[in-house]
């Protein structure tokens, strides 16, 4: 009898172990749902420079009210991000731009959440005189004809040209709409980031390049374009055209916990953060 009573107890805490370690797992399958009994959940973001102040701070913020909700959030570009998530590395993608017809095609899962707007200026050194280009101008000096300000009102210096990588949604909406999908010089410099190009424009006094409305100020100026101030007013009626929806993106339908997070970034203290970060709520 002792025996029988020992191999059911056996049998028992088998069980017991199967069923607590089923709870258990890593990376981006943790936030399949939200645990009912507090067991931490894993979210993980990358992608887009442009979108990725408004993530962080939002993460921050949503895992003070949600304290079992881990949230992992990297940069890596707008198309970083869309294969990050398309092949399940991660949970979100950030885009600050829409998704491309290759990618639709190659990812049909793909689902796209709008959460911001924002307006892409050309900026230059704080000293240049320079306060207008046409986006005739604009399409000449990043096409290299262009190569010195005096051409365009401004002093006998050359045009040192920046621009991003091709990862960047920033470069995907500049290229597209304001240089009507116009070749970039290959003597440009590339930087990686929204806050690299700043850096550089504001080092040189010959340099112009582009960068989300989000980041300027003081140390930059951002020019008019086509006579229209890049500003988020502009932006947000219509008449500056240089713009696009600032996005995160799911592979499929998003899980509880994703849906949970989304649903905070869409939320009044959410889109709050959004507007402290320089762009527009999309509600």
């Amino acid at each position: 009898m002792k025996r029988y009573l020992g191999l059911i107890f056996g049998l028992l805490l088998i069980s017991s172990f199967v069923s607590f370690s089923g709870c258990i797992g890593g990376g981006p399958a943790d936030s399949n749902s939200v645990s009912a009994n507090n067991q931490p959940v894993t979210i993980k973001i990358s992608g887009s420079t442009t979108v990725l102040p408004i993530a962080k701070e939002a993460a921050k913020k949503f895992m003070m009210k949600n304290p079992n909700y881990n949230l992992e959030v990297s940069g890596g570009g707008s198309g970083f991000g869309v294969k990050q998530v398309a092949e399940g590395l991660v949970d979100i993608g950030m885009a600050s731009r829409d998704l491309k017809a290759e990618e639709k095609e190659k990812y049909p899962n793909l689902i796209t959440h709008s959460i911001a707007r924002d307006g892409v200026a050309v900026v230059v050194h704080p000293e240049n005189p320079v306060s207008d280009l046409t986006q005739e101008q604009v399409k000449k000096i990043f096409s290299g004809e262009i190569t010195n300000w005096k051409e365009v009102g401004g002093p006998d210096a050359p045009i040192n040209v920046y621009t991003r990588d091709e990862e960047s949604g920033t470069r995907e909406v500049f290229w597209e709409k304001a240089l009507g999908k116009g070749k970039i010089t290959e003597k440009a410099t590339v930087v990686n980031s929204n806050g690299a190009m700043k850096t550089a424009v504001k080092q040189d006094k010959n340099g112009i390049g582009y960068l989300s409305i989000g980041y300027v100020d003081s140390t930059i100026k951002a020019v008019k374009f086509n006579g229209v101030e890049p500003t988020e007013e502009n932006v947000k009626k219509g008449i500056y055209k240089v713009s696009r929806a600032l996005n995160m993106i799911t592979n499929g339908e998003p899980s509880p916990a994703v849906q949970a997070y989304l649903d905070y970034v869409l939320s009044p203290e959410g889109q709050e953060i959004v507007r402290e970060k320089g762009y527009l709520p999309i509600k």
